[in-house]
């Protein structure tokens, strides 16, 4: 049963992506909106977490490219392996996985 995570707050100001990443499983998806995107720029201090997620534990991880463009975030600073979707791939994600939690 793949579950897509829901991650909203940034993860410099709240803890949601940490808790989120320590109960995804393999198979599972993250997607990161509005303030959340922030986290999947490289050379933060989540982006061994973020790794270790996706190659140890098999979790896909995803942002949404419009939330990255309103906080001015190329994708050229996007930590390698997260996947940019729009909000079509947005709602495929959410077609694709059973289940779905968001984490406040």
């Amino acid at each position: 049963m793949a579950m897509l995570h829901i991650v909203n707050k940034s993860p410099f100001e709240r803890n949601a992506l940490k808790s989120c990443l320590a109960h995804a499983l393999a198979g599972d998806a993250v997607l990161l909106i509005e303030d959340a995107v922030i986290g999947a720029v490289s050379g933060t201090s989540l982006a061994s977490e973020l790794q270790a997620a996706m190659s140890e534990q098999a979790v896909s991880i995803y942002a949404l490219g419009p939330d990255l463009s309103a906080r001015g975030v190329s994708e050229q600073r996007m930590l390698d392996g997260i996947q940019v979707v729009d909000y079509a791939g947005f709602v495929d994600l959410t077609v694709a996985n059973e289940k779905t939690q968001s984490w406040l």
